[in-house]
């Protein structure tokens, strides 16, 4: 168990690349059996910060994106905004869109910590909200432990023709 300490900032561009990397190995490490491994040999890391780097630029502050940095070193992401569902932008709910640890920092506090950040920086909103892949099971263990629950929701999502639906979680949350 690494025990330094984990500081949690705001992503900067410079991050992009290392971001980047986390998610695409998170994707990667949580997604295999779950999705066809074809198109996961396939994500890109390049590409993926290439993308990450043109949102970054046109950001507008509604989405949030933090790292975590254990020693030194980016070791997590997060990103967390409104509600993207709601098209009329009357929900007042919060959604966390993502959230990657470098898998070799698995079970060392990080995901919960940047949980725990984006949850503070929305409070005064109602609910803070989440997707994840049905048959994710890790994933949502660790947000059940963090006290989100399956609200009845569901999502179709297919990847390269193999259907990998989506449930729906919620938390209240303080303020």
């Amino acid at each position: 168990m690494d025990d330094r300490p984990i500081l949690i900032r705001s992503m900067t561009l410079a991050d992009c690349d290392r971001v980047s990397e986390i998610r695409i190995r998170g994707w990667q490490h949580a997604y295999r059996g779950l999705m066809p491994q074809a198109y996961l040999d396939a994500l890109s890391v390049a590409r993926d910060a290439e993308r990450r780097r043109a949102r970054f630029a046109q950001a507008d502050g509604s989405v949030v994106d933090l790292v975590a940095e254990r020693a030194g070193e980016v070791v997590g992401w997060a990103a967390h905004g409104p509600y993207r569902d709601d098209e009329a932008g009357t929900t007042p709910d919060a959604e966390l869109y993502a959230i990657y640890v470098d898998p070799a920092q698995l079970g060392s506090g990080v995901g919960r910590t940047l949980l725990e950040r984006a949850e503070r920086q929305r409070e005064g909103h109602p609910r803070m909200l989440l997707w994840v892949l049905r048959e994710n099971t890790p994933a949502r263990r660790f947000y059940e432990r963090a006290g989100y629950r399956p609200d009845g929701a569901e999502e179709p999502f297919v990847v390269d023709g193999v259907p990998v639906p989506e449930v729906r979680y919620a938390k209240e949350l303080r303020g």
